[in-house]
């Protein structure tokens, strides 16, 4: 995938969108009131995957696990207090990282334009920046305006996240509450591309399927074999998988053959060889030309749920606690 393409997906994409999305965000919405902001977190955001390339599937992970509860609003990033359970001690959330990467680039922001940049928008733009550090360039345009909400709350995560053990029927569904739709399932299930889960998310496909001590036939038996050397019946939590075996750094589309070839590590993976139209898409995402603009689509689109604008919400001066 050649930089120049790359750059001509996101010309393509704003283009399409439009100038505002509808719902008060806009592109270069800080330039009048934090005109650093946005370079603010590109720069600190490449100089911390550049260190550690697992930090972009962290990233990403994050604000799709923040656009799933309560909209696009930061409300991951809140901390637990005694009175409230917050979404990041919710259980799909306990494995979540990047924090300390918001926490940097809040920071510094704050220091620059006290009280003007959100922690939805910085989250927003990290995950796209992550995600971008590989091509050095921005996969897709970043609208932003977002204002940061008040409730965090780990039943809402429960709730709202989709489950990696849902079938094509459930997870269309899940993607529908949210407003997005069988292609956008197909489309972002390919961030599996990059990053790691823990045996406990397989297990039950190695060794208790139907409840009579089976395996998912759905996945490959030479593959399910490796992975019970991988994960024992008596796995360590600590053990981790790659979601895209050998691309799991990588931000690319081979996430799509990892599927077709019944690899995919969650029962959600191989739910999308289930739909003949979402197998369709599943066999012509695996071309770079047809995944990159249609990943850029659905991540605006993403970004755009349930998001705070106007005088609703606030901007939170510390990302983990409410003004």
């Amino acid at each position: 995938m050649r930089p120049s393409f790359l750059l001509l997906v996101v010309i393509l994409v704003a283009a399409t969108a439009g100038i505002c999305n509808g719902d008060g965000l806009w592109p270069g919405y800080y330039q009048r009131s934090c005109p650093q902001a946005e370079a603010v977190v590109r720069g600190i955001t490449w100089q911390r995957v550049s260190q550690n390339a697992t930090l972009a599937a962290k990233l990403l992970r994050l604000h799709f696990h923040d656009c799933f509860v309560e909209g696009c609003d930061g409300s991951i990033l809140i901390d637990s207090t005694p009175n409230n359970t917050a979404e990041k001690d919710a259980i799909p959330n306990l494995t979540l990282g990047g924090f300390d990467v918001i926490d940097e680039i809040k920071t510094k922001l704050e220091q620059e334009c006290h009280g003007v940049v959100s922690c939805a928008d910085i989250l927003a733009l990290a995950a796209r920046d992550s995600v971008s550090f590989q091509y050095r360039h921005a996969l897709w345009p970043v609208f932003t305006g977002r204002r940061d909400g008040r409730v965090s709350k780990a039943s809402e995560a429960l709730a709202n996240l989709p489950s990696p053990f849902l079938n094509y029927t459930a997870l269309k569904q899940s993607f529908a509450r949210k407003g997005l739709d069988a292609t956008d399932l197909v489309v972002l299930s390919g961030a599996h591309t990059i990053g790691v889960a823990h045996c406990n998310v397989v297990v039950n496909r190695l060794y208790n399927f139907t409840g009579k001590g089976d395996a998912d036939p759905s996945l490959d038996p030479n593959y399910a074999n490796f992975l019970r050397t991988k994960c024992p019946r008596n796995f360590s939590s600590s053990t981790t998988l790659q979601m895209d075996p050998n691309s799991a750094l990588s931000f690319d589309t081979h996430y799509y053959k990892t599927v077709e070839y019944h690899r995919g590590l969650f029962q959600s993976d191989a739910a999308l060889l289930t739909d003949p139209r979402s197998s369709y898409m599943v066999n012509i995402m695996q071309n770079p030309r047809n995944f990159f603009p249609n990943f850029a689509s659905s991540m605006i689109k993403m970004g755009d749920v349930g998001v705070l604008t106007g005088n609703a919400g606030e901007i939170r001066k510390n990302c983990r606690v409410i003004n």
